[in-house]
């Protein structure tokens, strides 16, 4: 299925409503002007919203599904409808907003 690619910028939110940032991202592949996301791009999780309760909160994320046409520097690019998983938690994340003029399938 088709979908926007995932940037650095985009605005990416665990489950819980924790804002995800990648640590890593292409240095040589850029869609409106910024880096995209690739399927080795671990993330990182900043005040999930489990923090306030008694359950672990999200820490850190890494994508389980990408592209399956399109790579940067052999892995494949990250799209609005990618997968992936939280942990501890084992919950999802939220692509909110990318750019509107890249797709990829």
């Amino acid at each position: 299925m088709p979908g926007l690619v995932v940037h650095f910028g985009a605005t990416v939110n665990c489950v819980h409503g924790g804002l995800a940032q990648p640590l890593v991202l292409s240095p040589r592949v850029l869609v409106s002007s910024r880096q995209v996301v690739t399927l080795a791009t671990p993330y990182d999780v900043i005040n999930c919203g489990l923090a306030t309760t008694a359950t672990p909160p999200c820490l850190t994320a890494q994508w389980l599904s990408g592209a399956t046409r399109v790579f940067a520097e052999g892995s494949p690019v990250i799209i609005q409808t990618s997968q992936a998983v939280c942990t501890p938690t084992g919950q999802g994340l939220v692509v909110r907003t990318t750019q509107p003029r890249v797709t990829a399938t």
